[in-house]
């Protein structure tokens, strides 16, 4: 896989910075306070991940490696997740192959969300082109430019959350590099992956591609519009899906024609909604505490 494959995640380019330099982050919690802290971390630096197969690695020590960096990465992503929940912001994590129609559909849904808070993380090995389609709908976007690496860490997307200055209770689309391999293995803090097979690809892909479609909680079906001008088994692909990953869900839909849009915007706001009651639930329980802890105090004698 890509963590030892050697791909150049020390050419990534962050818009207005670098990804591989140290940042900060800031929290924030439940009950309101903020602190923030320094990371450094340099993509470059860490051992096998730009010269894994040097000559005389060994299989275990490619395996120590790969493992050394999915525990850093979880890591980050586990950081990412309590920002994000700590704002009650509701991310996606947006995967395919290139070509499917992820930034057609993005812009698609930003417009028919009309105003709902949405903010957008662009990757790609090259160009920020998707990342001013973004912008041109009105919603923010940061572009993160990959270089030669096949997909988005935690470390990149950690960098680009600081940038877009979220806000609570929205939605961040995250865009991945288009890649149906690397991007499964990647946890980036995000609530769902959402894998997005067009009908111009071949209904074989869960099947040639079972990681990250057992990894994606929704498969989207994009560009039905097509169907009558292709040869597509829609039956054979939604039954290949679900024999990776029997709990997935897919929605069929043309984000050009409009077709099952409603039933992806549905999806969003139910889970805009959840992260917004998840994040009152843990205020109201802090609340809670504090008042305990003050009758606590109160009824405590004073020592003299």
């Amino acid at each position: 896989m890509c963590t030892t494959c050697g791909c150049g995640t020390d050419e990534v380019k962050l818009e207005g910075g670098n990804a591989g330099h140290g940042h900060g982050h800031e929290h924030v919690h439940a009950d309101g306070t903020r602190h923030s802290h320094e990371h450094e971390h340099s993509h470059a630096a860490e051992e096998g991940h730009g010269h894994s197969h040097a000559p005389g690695l060994s299989a275990t020590r490619r395996v120590q490696i790969e493992q050394d960096i999915l525990s850093r990465n979880n890591a980050y992503a586990h950081e990412n997740r309590q920002l994000l929940a700590g704002q009650g912001i509701f991310a996606l994590n947006l995967v395919s192959g290139p070509g499917s129609g992820k930034t057609t559909l993005l812009c698609k849904t930003i417009t028919m969300l009309a105003g709902l808070p949405v903010a957008v993380i662009e990757g790609d090995q090259q160009t920020s082109m998707d990342a001013e389609r973004i912008r041109a709908t009105g919603a923010p976007a940061v572009q993160i430019n990959t270089g030669k690496g096949c997909h988005l860490d935690a470390h990149m997307v950690g960098h680009a959350m600081s940038r877009l200055a979220l806000k609570d209770d929205s939605l961040l689309m995250i865009e991945n590099v288009g890649n149906l391999v690397c991007p499964a293995a990647f946890d980036l803090g995000e609530a769902h992956k959402v894998v997005i097979l067009s009908v111009t690809e071949g209904e074989d892909k869960p099947i040639k591609y079972p990681d990250m479609f057992r990894a994606a909680s929704l498969m989207l079906l994009n560009k039905i519009d097509l169907l009558p001008h292709l040869d597509f088994d829609v039956e054979a692909a939604l039954a290949y899906a679900r024999r990776v990953n029997p709990q997935i869900r897919v929605i069929q839909l043309s984000a050009t024609r409009g077709e099952g849009m409603d039933e992806w915007l549905q999806f969003l706001r139910d889970g805009l909604a959840s992260a917004a009651a998840a994040k009152q639930e843990t205020v109201d329980s802090l609340r809670q505490r504090i008042a305990q802890l003050e009758v606590q105090l109160a009824s405590t004698p004073a020592q003299g």
